[in-house]
């Protein structure tokens, strides 16, 4: 069972963050992180991004929409990047995220997040 969790974890992180990052983190799995890389991978990638209460682009946005409210913009950007470069969501549903964030997390948390996000627009050549 665990693997079974573990190889639909994985499906699902390739297609949500891409397989570059995917390989990347892979690579950099250590016998100190492995453990860790394998119970995020059964758990979040697969328990919670597969239940079949949210479709993957709600889940997308929820999880812009709190790393923006704790602060978390290395993973905010990660997930940026993912999101626009899939297709999933468009620059005008990332706007929107951050529009309502910015109500409900703070002026100051939705400025970070506008300035991390164009950073990373930048970063893929879109306008």
């Amino acid at each position: 069972m665990s693997r079974d969790a573990h190889e639909r974890g994985m499906k699902t992180r390739r297609k949500v963050l891409g397989d570059e990052w995917v390989d990347r983190a892979e690579r950099t799995k250590t016998a100190f992180n492995a453990e860790f890389q394998d119970l995020i991978t059964r758990y979040a990638w697969d328990d919670i991004w597969n239940r079949p209460g949210l479709d993957h682009r709600t889940r997308r946005m929820l999880v812009l929409a709190m790393t923006v409210a704790l602060g978390r913009w290395e993973e905010f950007a990660l997930h940026v990047r993912a999101a626009l470069a899939s297709g999933d969501l468009s620059q005008d549903d990332l706007k929107e995220v951050l529009l309502q964030a910015a109500i409900y997390c703070g002026i100051p948390a939705a400025n970070t997040a506008f300035k991390e996000a164009r950073a990373v627009i930048d970063s893929l050549g879109k306008k």
